[in-house]
Parts: C-alpha cells; structure tokens; sequence
C-alpha cells in the first residue's frame, strides 16, 4: 500500500492531466482526480472531492493537491462532512504546488514513503529551481 493523492482542480481537463502526469512517473501509487463541477462545468464539487479521497485511500493516508484557494475550501468541507469517518484523520490538504507537488508526491509515495514525508517531498517542490541564473 502507499499513500494516494487526490488532484483538486477548477477545471476537470487539468485535473486529468496532471493525474496522468503524475501516474506516468509513479507506477502503482492511486491518484485520483476531482476536477471540475458534475456538470461539466469550471469549479470545484465537494461530493466529488470525497468520492475520489475514499478511492485514493488504501490505508495509507491522502495527500489533497489543490489548484486555488476556493479549491481548500471546498476540499475542506469534503473531510469534515463528506468523508467516512475511518478516512478523514488520513487526509491532509498539501501546501504544493499543484504539478510539480503531484509529480514529487506521487514519486516519493511510489517508494514506500509515508504521508509526512510525501507532504512534506510536495511542499518542496515549491523552491525547486526551473531557470538557472543567466538561462532565459
């Protein structure tokens, strides 16, 4: 087993892709993506968030990546209200970037690492250097 990720977007179609990005990279590791409203619209849909939190969790915990901030308020009311109780207190909501956090996570989760160390794997990703001085 090893921790899931759930992907947070506004927009189903990036939720998708950085799912399968990050599954692309990290073979075995659930990643589940919440993208969009039921509708096919732009937003994002607490129920929808529970549903692919309980799927993403095989005992190990879930990393929640989000895209916005609207996003943590909706992922948030998922934990509190909408998700079985034996999963909430496996659940924590990343301070990541959202791909490059979901590509780290996914890697270090597909090692064996447990929840603090793939949060944590997440939230660096957010100082890692994309443009070398001079580069640009």
């Amino acid at each position: 087993m090893n921790v899931g990720l759930v992907i947070v977007s506004h927009s189903a179609d990036i939720a998708q892709g950085v799912v399968r990005l990050a599954g692309q990279m990290a073979d075995g590791v659930r990643i589940e993506a919440a993208g969009g409203t039921d509708d096919g619209g732009v937003g994002t849909d607490a129920t929808m968030i529970a549903r692919a939190i309980e799927a993403a969790d095989s005992g190990d915990g879930v990393l929640v990546l989000v895209d916005l901030g609207s996003a943590v308020l909706a992922t948030q009311l998922a934990i509190d209200e909408l998700v079985a109780a034996e999963h909430r207190g496996r659940v924590r909501i990343a301070e990541a970037p959202l791909v490059e956090g979901a590509v780290i996570g996914a890697v270090q989760a597909s090692i064996g690492a447990d929840l603090d160390e793939v949060d944590r794997a997440a939230e660096e990703a957010s100082r890692m250097r994309k443009v070398k001085n001079g580069a640009g």
